[in-house]
């Protein structure tokens, strides 16, 4: 008799394994049980929906049940959550939705693929309507409707991470007024507060409304719209809320079966994905991986790694041994009309982990300059002080970020170092890159810092300089100083500056910056080789500077929609999940 594999949960993780599955053993009996009406859906596709971007619903469905039977022999029951998982028996419990009938399935093998859910917090007034989350088909399609027959006029996102900032851009495509509240003190959370700053200005300059370092206390209701009152006591007037601060695993099955949880809350999975029980393999969102810098458990979840641990349980079902070699992190959003990208560890997992690390910043434009078009790109690398190995790289651009974002990627999955990002060769034609890549310059500079060949400091370190002991050296023209620099510092444009060395005490520290930290570096190279001692370039130049100390929320753009102290406030009334979506489709 053969094999029976059960599969809770499909999209990207349990769809995966369940077409490899087949790929592998034509002859396993293979069963999916998902609790929804869609089994394998482009999640990561949902807000361009809400935006029209997409405009037709069955471009989010990658796969139907009767594609997945027709093609791979795969019995897909949909509508059918399984309740309870029972290891001693090899048994799952499922509650048919349609019929309302409960019943068992065996299995030899089982597959959980639960994902995570959308954190929904404890908010008084968070289940009124139109108040909403995103995670699957009908969460969009909800959202959508919403915003066709009400055509709300402002709209509230809680939360600035991807999905929040997909979803602000899609409402903000719609014509909507967006206000976006975010508990840190920068959006995107892969990214450090110094890149996200870059992210921060471009949504000024869209009008986005921006509250950071805030969070919503409660939601309450007037007849005609929703209203927020932030921890700082503001009061904001909506139309409408999506929440999006993030999501947890789903684990009360696994739980409740009494398979193990790591220390993040993730379902505990070893290199095979194998849980702790020797038949039960978990994958995607719900699972615990291994931090590929540091080793350590996290919570990473992305599609791309859902579709490679599917992949890695179903040849290890069929006897392969494949091992998962942990998570680093790969990502990228668009934000209007920016790309943001990181990979690797942050500065925050890096101290935390206590990693002696270093960094740098460049600005290079995304191909040759000469080339129409060319924009710049920032870069930043975070690297190991001794040997130089890359551990992160954030990069903010218009073109070309996701294919630079890759190349480190790929290095930093294959151990590179930053000298060994010199050495890359990598596709150059003017319209698409420069002689030099982007990538390189950020080795190149990197590799610089490393070899002593370039002394720096950082934009955070320019308030703690002594100027009693110290000179700031804006190199460069009178124009672009005129236009601003960092206080105290006086102006020698680098192409004088060999004719000024007199005007320079050599008892003191130098700190050197120009705009993107290229002629700083230039002016560095001289100085050091005229005999001053203690000379640092800054990092970035006076662009990372200027853009991480400007103020970087965005407050009180709509001050028309605030609340007027006539507006009618109703306490906020409990309302369940299925009522409010039974009044949202009833209008």
């Amino acid at each position: 008799m053969g094999r029976k594999v059960v599969i809770v949960g499909g999209v990207a993780g349990g769809a995966s394994a369940a077409a490899r599955l087949r790929r592998l053993d034509e002859d396993v009996e293979i069963i999916i049980f998902e609790r929804g009406e869609y089994i394998s859906f482009a999640n990561c596709g949902l807000p361009y929906y809400i935006g029209e971007v997409i405009k037709r619903k069955d471009k989010l469905i990658v796969q139907t049940p009767d594609e997945m039977k027709e093609r791979y022999n795969i019995d897909v029951r949909i509508k059918s959550e399984v309740t309870k998982i029972l290891p001693a028996e090899k048994k799952v419990e499922v509650y048919d939705i349609s019929s309302g009938k409960t019943y068992t399935e065996n299995y030899d093998k089982l597959i959980l693929s639960p994902g995570a859910e959308p954190v929904r917090l404890p908010i008084p007034g968070i289940d009124s309507p139109g108040i909403f989350t995103v995670r699957n088909i009908p969460d969009t399609y909800r959202i959508k409707e919403f915003v066709d027959k009400n055509s709300p006029k402002r709209a509230l996102v809680v939360g600035g991470g991807f999905i929040g900032l997909e979803i602000a851009e899609n409402l903000h495509q719609r014509g909507i007024k967006v206000t976006i509240v975010e508990l840190a003190d920068h959006v995107i959370g892969s990214l450090d507060y110094d890149m996200a700053a870059i992210v921060h200005q471009h949504l000024k300059s869209k009008n986005i409304e921006l509250y950071l370092k805030n969070a919503v206390k409660s939601f309450n209701h007037t007849e005609n719209c929703i209203i927020a009152e932030l921890t700082n006591g503001r009061q904001l007037k909506t139309d409408m809320v999506v929440m999006g601060i993030g999501v947890r695993p789903e684990t009360k099955l696994a739980m409740e079966a009494g398979l193990r949880l790591g220390p993040t809350g993730g379902i505990y999975v070893d290199e095979n994905m194998l849980t702790s029980d020797p038949d039960i393999y978990a994958v995607g969102d719900a699972v615990e991986v291994r931090d590929f810098i540091s080793g350590n458990p996290a919570l990473i979840p992305l599609a791309g790694p859902a579709n490679k641990q599917g992949r890695i349980a179903a040849d290890n079902i069929c006897g392969r041994n494949e091992k998962y070699s942990g998570t680093q992190g790969t990502s990228i959003v668009k934000v209007f009309d920016i790309t943001v990208a990181s990979t690797g560890n942050n500065e925050k997992k890096l101290k935390k982990i206590g990693i002696d690390y270093e960094k740098s910043f460049t600005h290079s434009p995304s191909h040759a300059g000469y080339y129409p078009g060319a924009i710049p790109m920032s870069i930043k690398l975070l690297f190991d002080k001794k040997e130089g190995r890359i551990l992160g790289a954030q990069i903010v651009g218009y073109e070309g970020v996701d294919k630079r974002i890759d190349v480190i990627a790929t290095a930093i999955r294959a151990r590179m170092t930053v000298f060994d990002l010199e050495k890359l060769e990598l596709a150059y034609a003017p319209p698409y890159s420069s002689a030099k890549d982007p990538v390189n310059i950020a080795g190149y500079t990197a590799s610089n810092i490393l070899k002593n060949d370039s002394g720096i400091f950082h934009w955070h370190d320019v308030a703690a300089i002594d100027m009693n002991k110290s000179v700031l050296i804006d190199v460069r023209t009178p124009a672009e100083y005129s236009l601003g620099t960092i206080e105290g510092a006086i102006n020698i444009p680098l192409d004088e500056l060999r004719d000024r060395l007199g005007e320079i005490p050599s008892d003191k520290d130098l700190y050197i910056f120009c705009q993107a930290g290229l002629r700083g570096y230039i002016a560095y190279r001289i100085l050091v080789q005229k005999g001053f001692k203690n000379v640092r370039n800054l990092s970035g130049g006076y662009k990372t500077y200027q853009l991480a100390i400007q103020k970087q929320s965005h407050e009180d753009i709509y001050e028309h929609d605030k609340i007027m102290e006539d507006d009618d406030i109703k306490p906020a009334r409990h309302i369940s999940p299925d009522t409010r979506v039974k009044e949202e489709s009833d209008g």
